[in-house]
This record gives structure tokens, C-alpha cells and sequence, in this order.
């Protein structure tokens, strides 16, 4: 088991998140590549349009070296133009995901209502759920300048522990899935949190099913922030 986030780091991520979380819809955000100039460093939002309000209880480090930061000026302009094209495509190729642009990221959540969900206590991907990751491996390898994280949750039946392992499976099912289809697994990072961050109410049976849910963050790697900077002539 991955060790737990220490106190300060999640404090970092809480502040990172009073200050940064702007996210809307990719068909509703065509203006983020104009946004970018305006942006500075926080990339605590994508961290937060995963986990919801309820930064706490489970993770590591690792989300910190993914997310990274928010590129400004002319270099962050660009980014936005190119994450925006990738995420309308996600949302073409895959009409059951939500997708969402925050900052210079791309926040996908799937639930049991939308392209990739996993039967009662299972974790294998099920032939419905490959055709979905098939479309969003496709993207990824048309798009290969960015950095993939993976997150596992579930919703709070069970004991928690099992809850823990179970949306850890899931999470791996997934990246395992797609570096499956020849993507780097350099580019993938994986993370799971179990019931500890619920975004809907746990007490009905609308809001469990949303909890059972992966949720990846597409983010620009170092090469598309320095090609982005060159290009814009910035230092």
C-alpha cells in the first residue's frame, strides 16, 4: 500500500484549491486557450476537480510531480489551444464521459453511467468499458506530449480497507489497459483513494454509483511546455 499524504502536503493541496478550482465543460470552455496568458502557477485544480472538496485521507506524492504547474503567457496560450482540441475530441470519441478543461489539464471522470465502469466488487474491464479506452487510447496516442494520471475511488459499502484495494485494482485495470495498447507507462501515473473522497452522497443509490468511479487527468509534459515556450519566443 502507497504511504498516506503527510499533513503539510495536503495542506498545500487545500490552499492550492481555495485559490485555483475554475473548471468547466470542454463544450462550454472554448475560450480556455486565451485564458492561459492570464493564468499563474496552481495546479491544485486539476487535483481538486478529481477528489471534489474532500482532500484528506489517502494518496502520496506522486499527484504533486503529475499535476505540476499552471504555464502563463503567450507559451500557456498555446497549451490551451491544443488541450482544448484534445478534450472536444475526447468528448466526440466518447459522448458518455465527462470531461472537463482545468487550467492547462483535462479531468475525465467515468462512472457506471459513462464509458468505463466495472461490475459489483470486480475490477477487470469488461468488454463495454475496453471499447471506451480503445477511443481514449487512440486520443492519447495522437496527442503523445502530456503526462496521464489514473485515479481509483469507490463509494463507503464495504469495509474500507477493502474499498482501499478494490479502487486500486481498479485504477491499475485501467492503466494497465491502455499501456496494453503500446502507450508509454512513462507517461502514466496511477493513484487510488478508496471511499476517502466521495463527490455525491453516499446515502443514496445515485450518488454510490457516481462514487464508483476512475477518473483520469490528461496534463502537458516538459516537451509540450518547452515547444509551447520556444514557439512563443518565452523564457
Amino acid at each position: 500500500m502507497k504511504s498516506i499524504l503527510k499533513k503539510s502536503i495536503v495542506a498545500v493541496f487545500a490552499v492550492s484549491l481555495i485559490f485555483s478550482v475554475s473548471s468547466c465543460t470542454a463544450v462550454k470552455n472554448a475560450n480556455n486557450k486565451q485564458k492561459g496568458g492570464a493564468i499563474g502557477a496552481a495546479g491544485g485544480a486539476v487535483l481538486g476537480a478529481i477528489l471534489g472538496n474532500n482532500i484528506g485521507k489517502g494518496g502520496n506524492g506522486e499527484l504533486g510531480a503529475v499535476i505540476g504547474g499552471v504555464v502563463g503567457g503567450g507559451a500557456g496560450i498555446l497549451i490551451g489551444s491544443k488541450m482544448d482540441k484534445q478534450a472536444q475530441k475526447i468528448e466526440n470519441e466518447i459522448p458518455g464521459a465527462q470531461v472537463e478543461r482545468v487550467d492547462d489539464g483535462i479531468v475525465i471522470t467515468f462512472d457506471e453511467n459513462s464509458g468505463v465502469y466495472f461490475a459489483t466488487e470486480k475490477y477487470n474491464v469488461n468488454a463495454a468499458s475496453q471499447a471506451s479506452l480503445d477511443k481514449l487510447a487512440a486520443v492519447f496516442m495522437e496527442y503523445p506530449d502530456t503526462n496521464i494520471l489514473v485515479v481509483g475511488h469507490t463509494d463507503s459499502a464495504g469495509a474500507e480497507a477493502y474499498n482501499m484495494t478494490l479502487s486500486k485494482n481498479r485504477a491499475y485495470a485501467v492503466t494497465n489497459y491502455l499501456t496494453g495498447k503500446g502507450l508509454s507507462s512513462s507517461r502514466f501515473t496511477t493513484n487510488w483513494f478508496g471511499e476517502n473522497q466521495p463527490t455525491n452522497d453516499n446515502s443514496t443509490a445515485e450518488g454510490r454509483a457516481k462514487n464508483r468511479r476512475v477518473n483520469v487527468a490528461i496534463l502537458p509534459n516538459e516537451k509540450m511546455i518547452q515547444d509551447a515556450k520556444n514557439e512563443s519566443g518565452q523564457n
